[in-house]
C-alpha cells in the first residue's frame, strides 16, 4: 500500500461518511418539518381555546348581570306587594315566581349547558386546553431549535471533516425527538 492507495481509502471513507451525514441531515430536516407543523397547530389551538375561554367568561358575566337585575327587580316588587290590590298582587306574585325561575335558570341550566355554573366549567376547561397547547408549543419550539442546531452542526461536520460533529448533530436530533414527544403526549410534564 503506497500513499496513493491510502489517499483513495481515506476519500472512500469520507465519501461514505458524507453520505451518512447527508442522510442524517435529511432525517433531521424531515423531523424539523413535522415539529414545525405540530408547533404551528399547537399555537393555533392555544389561540382558539383562549378566544373560547374569553367568550365563555363574557357569557358568564352577562348571565350574572341578568340574574342580578332580576333578583333586584324581584326584591323591589316584593316590597310593593302589601300595597297592591289583591288581583294585582296575585299577578305580581306570578311574575315574581317566573323571575325567580329565570334567575335560577341563569345560575344553572344543565339542559343547554349555558347556566353560570356550566359556563364557568366550560371556560375553565378551555383555559386548561389553552395552557396545554401553550406548553406543547413550547416543547415544539425547543425541539425545533435543537433540530436546527443539529442540521447546522451535522452540515459543518462535512465541511470541516470532523466526524464527532455529526455525532453531536445526531445527539441534538435525539434531544429534539424527546421534546417533540413531550409536546405530543405530555406537554405539561416539565415546565421550561
Amino acid at each position: 500500500m503506497d500513499a496513493r492507495d491510502s489517499q483513495e481509502t481515506i476519500s472512500d471513507v469520507a465519501g461514505r461518511g458524507g453520505r451518512y451525514v447527508a442522510l442524517l441531515i435529511s432525517i433531521l430536516a424531515a423531523m424539523l418539518a413535522l415539529v414545525e407543523v405540530s408547533g404551528g397547530n399547537a399555537e393555533q389551538d392555544a389561540t382558539t381555546n383562549n378566544i373560547a375561554a374569553a367568550n365563555l367568561w363574557s357569557f358568564y358575566q352577562a348571565k350574572t348581570i341578568r340574574r342580578s337585575n332580576l333578583e333586584q327587580l324581584a326584591e323591589l316588587v316584593e316590597l310593593e306587594l302589601p300595597d297592591l290590590a289583591p288581583e294585582r298582587a296575585e299577578r305580581a306574585r306570578k311574575r315574581l315566581e317566573a323571575w325567580r325561575a329565570t334567575a335560577a335558570r341563569y345560575d344553572s341550566e344543565p339542559a343547554t349547558n349555558e347556566g353560570r355554573k356550566e359556563l364557568a366549567a366550560r371556560a375553565k376547561a378551555a383555559e386548561e386546553a389553552r395552557d396545554r397547547a401553550l406548553a406543547a408549543d413550547n416543547m415544539f419550539d425547543y425541539g425545533s431549535a435543537l433540530l436546527q442546531l443539529g442540521i447546522v452542526v451535522a452540515s459543518a461536520s462535512i465541511v470541516v471533516a470532523i466526524p464527532w460533529l455529526a455525532w453531536l448533530g445526531g445527539g441534538f436530533g435525539l434531544l429534539a425527538v424527546g421534546f417533540a414527544l413531550l409536546g405530543w403526549f405530555a406537554p405539561t410534564l416539565i415546565a421550561l
